[in-house]
């Protein structure tokens, strides 16, 4: 499909005439510090972003501000070019340069027309622009405002968020984030979610590619009549959808997730392990044997640790007695061995198959018989990173369709380790250690 292009601004007599669709109006309005506008593909939402930092830039005054894309290529061809239409074509406010600091500069005579009489010739007005793939590049202006484009993008990452949130913090700068929803992440976690509620700060804003007045009707219903309807929903309308390709789309956080609490020490446990010579990741599940729901309590993920080293953090502050431990790949014999020799008993799972260990965990979930701890950084995220819970998905084809494939499989290690220990307690009324032979008590140094 040809660009659809939006005639969103224009200088007329020396005047800059804007001409906003209604969602991009609500977003111009809006007065909260965070500004999230979730849109359609060519919905009209990039070509906003200049004209409400402008306006930020107006009412902020001289000084640094932040136009962010999630990858150098977009930035390049994307973001930049939107950007320049209106503050180097329309309103020839000052210059661009490329090196060695990607930033537009604001002339004498830009300022002065921007600020009027509160120009200051000993304060410049600087754009800095950077990319969320490097961090690290966010980290040298202390910003006024900023604009991020496609902020939903897998490539912006939660680090860049935050370095983000630090350029801001002394002027407690407001931020326009601009995105077609692609996958549940930081950005729903930390913005989507909190909008609208008691003591946030957040503004969220909704438009369907068809809001932009440009976009056609007919291609509009083409592609809803032809695509999966969560992919449409997720790139025509800008709502955020469980893709067809997550696996764990069963799991519910407002059901499974719940408050941390003492685990009683009679209550039997399973440590679920997944080996590996860089990271060695363990789930620790507990069984309520009242209600027969099991809990994950517990994460373990580190490397550059002996097998004695790797015990030692397991087993500190659990109980001497019920544990169970079952975990590695019908191939990785010897670092169970090595476990065993350090004073824990891994088992092996009963079945090695991926798809079996996944469809086990599936149906505890889906039966309600496990819950999960709130404060799981690696299966349910936090401040630094997304959680693996939804975000572990497989490919999906050009269709829209799921594939068997994982997507970045070698990633997920807190998952891998908690579908071996669903191979041991998935589809049982409860853990019945005694009348499984195969299940020693694990050896404890005292």
């Amino acid at each position: 499909m040809t660009a659809v292009m939006q005639d969103l601004t224009a200088v007329q007599d020396g005047r800059l005439k804007v001409n906003l669709h209604r969602g991009q109006w609500k977003a111009y309005q809006s007065i909260k510090r965070f500004v999230l506008v979730l849109a359609g593909t060519q919905g009209g939402k990039t070509s906003f972003g200049p004209l409400w930092l402008y306006r930020e830039i107006q009412q902020r005054g001289p000084g640094d501000y932040l136009v962010v894309a999630p990858a150098f290529p977009l930035l390049e061809l994307k973001l930049r070019p939107e950007f320049m239409r209106l503050f180097d074509r329309q309103l020839k406010l000052g210059d661009y340069t490329g090196s060695p600091t990607k930033k537009f500069t604001f002339s004498e005579a830009g300022s002065k027309r921007t600020f009027g009489d509160r120009h200051d010739p000993n304060v410049p007005t600087q754009i800095f622009f950077g990319h969320a793939q490097d961090p690290d590049s966010l980290e040298s202006a202390t910003a006024k405002a900023a604009w991020l484009d496609e902020a939903g993008q897998k490539k912006f990452k939660k680090g860049s968020w935050d370095a983000i949130l630090r350029r801001l913090a002394i002027h407690r700068g407001r931020v326009l984030l601009t995105t077609t929803p692609y996958y549940i992440g930081w950005l729903k976690r930390e913005l989507h979610d909190q909008a609208g509620k008691k003591g946030t700060d957040v503004d969220l804003v909704n438009f369907k590619s068809i809001d932009n007045p440009s976009f056609p009707l007919a291609e509009y219903e083409e592609r809803k009549a032809k695509m999966p309807a969560w992919k449409f929903d997720m790139f025509y309308n800008g709502i955020f959808t469980r893709p067809a390709g997550l696996i764990y789309d069963v799991f519910d956080p407002e059901t499974d997730v719940v408050d941390r609490f003492p685990i009683p020490q009679e209550w039997p446990r399973v440590f679920g392990l997944d080996f590996g010579a860089v990271h060695t990741c363990c789930l620790k599940i507990a069984y309520d044997q009242v209600t027969d729901c099991w809990y994950v309590y517990g994460e373990y993920l580190a490397g550059g640790r002996t097998a004695k080293e790797h015990v030692d953090h397991l087993l500190a502050n659990e109980p001497k007695q019920g544990i169970r431990a079952v975990g590695g790949a019908a191939s990785e014999q010897s670092w169970r061995d090595e476990f065993r020799a350090a004073g824990l008993n891994v088992q092996k799972p009963s079945v090695t198959e991926v798809e079996v260990g996944i469809d086990r965990l599936y149906s505890l979930i889906t039966t309600r018989r496990i819950k999960f701890f709130s404060d799981l950084a690696g299966l349910l995220g936090d401040d630094t990173l997304d959680g693996e819970m939804e975000t572990y998905s497989r490919v999906v084809d050009e269709a829209g369709d799921p594939t068997d494939e994982i997507e970045d499989k070698s990633k997920f290690h807190h998952l891998d380790a908690g579908r071996y220990a669903a191979t041991l307690i998935a589809g049982r009324p409860g853990p019945t250690f005694a009348n499984v032979p195969e299940l020693d008590m694990p050896t404890r140094r005292m």
